[in-house]
Parts: C-alpha cells; structure tokens; sequence
C-alpha cells in the first residue's frame, strides 16, 4: 500500500510541475493586466524545441535553454500585439495557441513517437529523500522540479509581496493610470512580464518533454494550458496557493494513471477526463458560493489595454 501510495506521490509532483511552471508564468503575466490565453501553443513550442534539441545535441539543459528563448520570442511578439499595438489580448491569445500548436505539430513530425533519450537524472537530497511516501516525491527529483516546487514560488511571492518592485507590479496590474502618474512605465513593466510568463510556459514544455513524458507526440499538451489557466484563477494569482493547487492537480491526473494501472473497474475515458471536470468545478465554484466579488484578488485592469492619452 505504501508503495503505491509513493508511486502516485511521486506521478502527482510530475504531472504537476508542468502546470506548476504554466501557471506562475500566467500569474506574472496576469499581475500587470495582461491575459495570455496562448500558453496552450506556448507549452507546445516550447516541448517540440526541448525535444529537437535533445535529439540533435544529447543534451536536456540546452532543450530547456532553448525553450525558453523561443519562449521569449513568443512573448515578445504577442508583448508588441498585445501591450505595444494594444490589440485585443484575448484574440492574440487564442492565435498564439493555434500558431504554436500548428508550429509544433509539423517541427515535431520527425520525431512524433520517438523517446527522447536525453532524460534528465534526479538528485536525491540525503535523509530527506528517505522519507517514507513524500520523500522520493518532493526530495529525490530533478534540478527543474526543485525550482518549480521549492525556489520559484518563494522568489515570486518575495517579489510581488516583499519588494518595492513586486508594488510596482501589482499597482500596473490594479490601476495603471495611477502608477503611470506615479512614474512607473506601464507598457515596460507589461512587456517584460509578458515575456518572462511566456519564458516560464515554455520551459514547462520542456519539462514536459525531457521530464514527465520523455516523448513527443501531437497533442501532447492535452489541454493542460488551459487547466493551468484555471489554477490561477482558483489560486487568486498568489504564487504558494499556486503551488498547492498544481500539486493538488497533479494528484488528480497521478489518481487516474493508476487506476487504469490497478484495473479499477472505472472507465478510462472517465478518468482521463477527471482533471478537466476539476477544472469546471474550480470555475464555477467560487461563482456558486458568491465569494468571487469579495475575496478575489484578480487585477483590476485585467486585460485592459492602457491608453495613456485617455489617464484621468
């Protein structure tokens, strides 16, 4: 039973670092008032970039090197549709995903089924690793599971919560007119965001590829941008609920795996499904209960464009 129990533990922090790098990048990006709805595309170029480089070098840290200057390439050019042009950021979202999605499915053709032989190794932390359960989970993981669980989550709350630049942020995000008034540049605060969230959504399909599921294939993704989509919003854009929401995610998709491993008698389609009936729930919910009015902390200027000239 223990065993077992690990076993899914261990599925659980897998599947949930993908959605755990997607969704603090999409918390940045949303921080200052801009909705990527293209991290679906993003986790796609980003796999089918790690992958190609890992076939062609041998070498997994240039894949995710490589993801997440694509990535950058990709933020950028929806920062200057988006932030620069000002075009609707839902419509740009919705055509990054397609774009990226089409890029990735004919780039990865080649090497659609084939393993991706640069696999990166663990690193057991001594004593901790030991523990019974969680410790081959959370202690005895790769360097990019580490950063995803235990650094980036804290610097980002550092950031936004402990810092004067982390206020300048969210005050982009809350009421740009007042922090433009107050000399903070909005559309600089906004470009660069958008490009470190599409830099983090990237190197979650890196870590997709080279960690999870060492394999491309088309639709690999399988909806996961969007189920980290929601997380933010179940999360209320911080980044330690994000954590725990990913992990608790993660568990969901781990649950379903094993099931069709023990033979539960549940059918697959109805397992494979469970992360995305989580997904309506974690949407609905805070709807039903009447709470979202009171206690969120979604940005105020969320998907706002900032016309300077019209700041009263």
């Amino acid at each position: 039973m223990i065993e077992i129990l690990q076993n899914i533990m261990v599925s659980a922090v897998l599947a949930g670092g993908v959605l755990l790098f997607t969704a603090l990048g999409e918390t940045l990006s949303q921080r200052v008032g801009v909705m990527n709805l293209g991290i679906e595309g993003l986790i796609a170029i980003g796999a089918v970039t790690a992958a190609l480089t890992a076939f062609a070098t041998g070498s997994a840290w240039l894949g995710f090197v490589l993801a997440a200057l694509v990535g950058i390439v990709f933020g950028i050019v929806f920062g200057l549709a988006t932030v620069i042009i000002r075009a609707n950021q839902i419509l740009c979202g919705f055509a990054l995903t397609f774009i990226g999605l089409g890029l990735a499915s004919t780039l990865g053709n080649s090497i659609a089924g084939r393993p991706v032989i640069a696999e990166m190794t663990s690193v057991k932390i001594p004593l901790l690793g030991d523990i019974p359960i969680i410790g081959p989970a959370f202690f005895d993981q790769t360097i990019p599971g580490y950063v995803a669980y235990f650094l980036l989550p804290a610097l980002i709350h550092f950031v936004l919560f402990r810092s004067r630049h982390g206020l300048n942020l969210r005050s982009v995000g809350e009421a740009p007119g007042a922090a433009d008034a107050a000399g903070i540049s909005v559309a600089r605060m906004r470009f660069l965001y958008v490009c470190v969230g599409a830099a983090l959504t990237a190197i979650a399909g890196a870590y997709l590829v080279l960690i999870f599921i060492p394999a491309w294939s088309d639709g690999l993704t399988a909806g996961r941008g969007w189920i980290a989509f929601a997380l933010v919003i179940f999360a209320r854009h911080r980044p330690f609920q994000v954590t725990l929401g990913a992990l608790l995610f993660g568990t969901i998709t781990a649950l379903g795996f094993a099931a069709q491993a023990l033979n539960w008698p549940i059918s697959p389609t109805v397992l494979s499904s469970l992360p995305y009936v989580f997904t309506v729930l974690v949407l609905i919910l805070p709807v039903l209960g009447q709470r979202q009015s009171a206690g969120s902390s979604t940005p105020a200027a969320l998907g706002l464009p900032y016309f300077r000239e019209k700041r009263s």
